[in-house]
């Protein structure tokens, strides 16, 4: 009984993490950052996103993010709520 009580307070913590992950923008966020707010974004994957980010410039749509090596698909539909693409530069204001 002890070890289900554990188990279902760890179901709860990293449930409860998983909820609170906030929008983050991905042409502006590291790699640490990346790691913590997108679920199934582990810090290679985040390496990974900042390093084609760096190469080939910001990304335009949440889409974009399936061109980087080991983000599919699946990844990019789990996180949509929470992915950021705001255009790069100053405000016209």
């Amino acid at each position: 009984m002890k070890n289900m009580k554990y188990c279902l307070s760890l179901f709860v913590f990293f449930l409860a993490g998983s909820a609170l992950a906030g929008p983050v923008d991905v042409n502006t966020a590291d790699a640490a950052t990346l790691s913590a707010e997108l679920q199934g974004v582990g810090m290679s994957k985040a390496v990974a996103i900042v390093e084609y980010r760096e190469a080939n410039g910001p990304f335009t749509s949440p889409d974009d993010l399936i061109l980087v090596k080991g983000i599919g698909e699946r990844t990019v539909e789990i996180n949509r709520e929470n992915i950021l693409v705001q255009p790069q530069g100053g405000s016209d204001r």
